[in-house]
């Protein structure tokens, strides 16, 4: 129910609570990952997008501060960066607003079949030839399925997530 008048003017109920009508939030999705810079290198290149810069001076302060320690970070490509974590985004959209996809360690390992996925629009490129490209870059091929006039395939990315193209 939106309330009219008051100080909740433009408040619209959902639930037990509310949200202000008109109001942008953004969304980033998160991938659980063994190595998670690897990863983020792998999709970044998949989607032509760029691997996030991390403020080195920040982690080194983070770390002379008592923060954090060495063993929170690593050396990747020639910078040091939080172990734990990486994130890509469009080459040509500038952060927060940007579209973010997020990789972030985690002990175990996957298992089952992704509730969510991605799937990776080919746009005027021929699927076979994105197929192959990403199977030398070590994607695997799940399976190809068919609706109609609409043809994918579902793929693996190198840590096992599906994703179709």
């Amino acid at each position: 129910m939106r309330s009219s008048d008051g100080p909740n003017a433009n408040r619209v109920d959902v639930g037990a609570g509310s949200y202000r009508v008109g109001m942008a939030y953004t969304v980033q999705v998160t991938i659980d990952s063994a190595d998670p810079h690897a990863l983020a290198d792998w999709w970044a290149e998949t989607l032509g997008w760029r691997v996030e810069a991390q403020d080195e001076a920040f982690i080194r302060q983070m770390i002379s501060e008592g923060n954090a320690t060495e063993a929170d970070t690593v050396m990747h490509r020639g910078a040091l960066v939080w172990r734990e974590a990486a994130a890509i985004h469009p080459a040509d959209e500038q952060l927060p607003r940007a579209p973010r996809i997020y990789f972030q360690m985690v002990p175990a390992a996957k298992t089952v079949k992704n509730r969510v996925h991605l799937d990776v629009r080919a746009g005027d490129d021929d699927v076979e030839v994105v197929r192959t490209r990403l199977v030398e870059r070590g994607a695997t091929i799940l399976y190809s399925g068919r609706q109609g006039p609409h043809m994918w395939v579902t793929m693996a990315d190198p840590e096992g997530n599906e994703f179709c193209v």
